[in-house]
């Protein structure tokens, strides 16, 4: 049974039912659960990440990339430069740097207080760019691509240092370690891989999963990462718990989706909280699970 999430006061509440993109849910939380701001994108929003505690960065169809507050709604910087469809955004959190991926088969990095430029270029990619993780200190920056390559790069030079390629290796994801040199990196050829950065070599394949996996993301602790699987009509689906540091095996999986998980994420834990990760999927649902008892306890 999935969990969703009711006003954020201080502390969560939990009640046993479903976001459905509609608005409607089966359990309504307490009065002003949720606030609409006016559209940060001309087009459909493709990607959205963390940038500080108060702003989040997003990218569209509309080429664009935005920076918002979350607080005001307001959309405080707008970037333009690829010529396609962003397909993917992030930032090394606390950090001025956005970096974005397209279907143009680049990459960008853009400073919050600089202009409305790319401050760099990375370029190197044959197809759509479709995974992005930044190192922590914001140096590195790894790419993945349709094209079956992942790529790092120096971010104040934008100089590929290191290109690897792996047959039917069609990116999915990219995620980084925090406080590791590694890498997560899901793929259309249904493995979840753990990339040494440094060498840029694999360090370890998880076995593989029956269906494609389209998204990745590691704890704040490092101890374990999660993936995502596509699926139709109850089969596939599910979300899976790997354990990093241990085993390196499969500790848990969610099962509830009747159409392909899109994305998963590991919640922000509170004092009063047990650890939550949270699902999206194609059937309109988004779902909060217990980390520990995939919603069973």
């Amino acid at each position: 049974v999935a969990r969703t999430m009711g006003k954020l006061q201080s502390k969560i509440s939990f009640h046993t039912t479903k976001y459905r993109a509609d608005g409607s849910v089966g359990q309504t939380g307490p009065a002003g659960a949720s606030r609409e701001h006016s559209p940060a994108h001309t087009d459909a929003v493709t990607s959205v990440a963390a940038l500080q505690p108060d702003l989040c960065v997003s990218g569209g169809r509309d080429k664009s990339v935005a920076v918002s507050s979350w607080r005001s709604g307001a959309a405080l910087r707008r970037f333009t430069g690829h010529e396609r469809e962003v397909t993917k955004v992030t930032s090394a959190l606390d950090s001025n740097r956005v970096f974005s991926a397209s279907r143009d088969k680049t990459v960008m990095m853009w400073e919050l207080h600089g202009t409305s430029g790319p401050s760099q270029h990375f370029l190197g990619h044959d197809l759509v760019v479709t995974g992005l993780a930044v190192s922590p200190d914001a140096s590195l920056l790894c790419t993945g691509s349709r094209d079956n390559t992942v790529c790092k790069w120096d971010t104040e030079t934008g100089e590929c240092l290191g290109r690897a390629a792996i047959s039917r290796n069609l990116v999915t994801h990219l995620c980084w370690v925090p406080g590791e040199p590694y890498v997560i990196q899901t793929s259309e050829d249904k493995t979840i891989r753990v990339w040494d950065s440094r060498e840029l070599q694999v360090a370890h394949t998880f076995p593989a999963k029956q269906h494609i996996q389209t998204c990745c993301d590691v704890s704040q602790d490092g101890r374990y990462c999660l993936s995502s699987s596509s699926g139709s009509a109850g089969h596939g689906a599910e979300a899976t718990l790997w354990d990093l540091r241990q085993t390196r095996g499969r500790v848990c999986e969610y099962k509830g989706h009747f159409q392909t998980t899109t994305a998963c994420v590991f919640l922000p834990r509170g004092p009063a909280l047990a650890p939550s990760i949270a699902t999206s999927s194609s059937d309109s649902t988004v779902k909060v699970w217990d980390q520990d008892t995939a919603g069973r306890g």
